[in-house]
């Protein structure tokens, strides 16, 4: 076993030696960049990403983020391929095909039958001398010197080379369609990331209580109405719109100010103007708002008038960080 410093020290090395990678595939874009996410922009079918091994792995991720940027692609494995997957190939698809070598055995089969349904090849390859490199329409070069570590044959730059090439592709083609945000969202509607992109305060205030008091109210009257609606503050209102607010803090911060608490009234112990948020913004907005501000809940308006409180809680279960 290693000790933690050779370990350090081993990592550092990687991380360098990836990141080195990485940099030196600037001086290789050339026109043929340019030209190959011009014809992605304008193709009519699907892109078609293929490999095998590590280059099918990466492959298959580019592909992934191709699909949830706005291109439509599918993954097609080089091995599986020749075994009736061509079939995957349609007419006016573009194939991509990524390889370290260029000379893969099932790479080097696959080549002349995509040719031959005149399909065209994009290659992302590290040998711009192989055969995949010599037969493809265009060349997208991802050479590197050498992997993470000396001595080591595994992929590692190089395959960390391809999908850099392949993410590159799909800013430029986000770029290039306008995609925004909200498309995003349309494809990422589960989970945290998509929720941050399309849930909306007005989808989680409607199930809480509205507790809502008048400026003249007793302090009774504040005390039970937000035990009774459970969201730790009353909203302070007059004819609709919000003048106040009043929460467990306000509360405590009154004892200390007014002894005689049986002539107090929610309009001595409210924060005037308090912070509020349209239920048409996005819950990571009001999340962000809550944060700035440390505080826990939020009173919502429509059109200006009040109509309920969104709580750190309800952005909390819903997942939305």
């Amino acid at each position: 076993m290693l000790s933690f410093e050779e370990i350090h020290k081993i990592a550092t090395q990687v991380i360098d030696n990836e990141a080195s990678a990485i940099k030196n595939l600037i001086p290789l874009l050339d026109d043929n960049f340019g030209k190959v996410v011009q014809l992605m922009y304008e193709n009519k079918g699907n892109i078609v990403f293929s490999g095998v091994g590590k280059s099918a792995i990466i492959a298959q991720k580019i592909a992934a983020t191709m699909n949830s940027t706005g291109t439509s692609s599918v993954f097609m494995h080089a091995a599986d391929a020749i075994h009736g997957d061509l079939g995957i190939i349609r007419d006016k698809d573009l194939v991509v095909l990524l390889s370290k070598s260029g000379e893969t055995p099932e790479v080097k089969v696959l080549v002349p039958l995509i040719k031959l349904r005149g399909n065209k090849i994009i290659a992302i390859v590290g040998n711009r001398d192989s055969y995949l490199a010599r037969q493809a329409d265009f060349v997208l070069d991802v050479t590197v010197g050498n992997e993470g570590f000396p001595g080591n044959p595994a992929p590692t730059s190089s395959s960390t080379a391809q999908l850099v090439m392949g993410d590159a592709l799909a800013v430029c083609l986000m770029q290039c369609r306008g995609f925004t945000n909200d498309d995003f969202a349309k494809f990422h509607p589960g989970g945290a990331l998509g929720k941050q992109l399309y849930l909306r305060v007005r989808d989680l205030y409607v199930n809480n209580e509205k507790p809502e008091v008048g400026p003249d109210d007793s302090l009774a009257t504040v005390i039970i109405e937000m035990t009774k609606k459970m969201l730790g503050a009353a909203v302070v209102t007059q004819n609709g719109y919000i003048v106040g607010i009043i929460t467990d803090g306000d509360l405590r911060r009154m004892l200390l100010k007014h002894p005689d608490i049986d002539t107090v009234k929610a309009s001595e112990i409210m924060t005037p103007d308090p912070k509020t948020i349209d239920e048409n913004d996005l819950v990571a907005d009001a999340l962000q708002k809550m944060r700035h501000n440390s505080i826990t809940q939020l009173p919502v308006l429509s059109k200006g008038r009040y109509v309920g409180v969104i709580h750190l809680h309800d952005i909390l279960k819903e997942g939305v960080l």
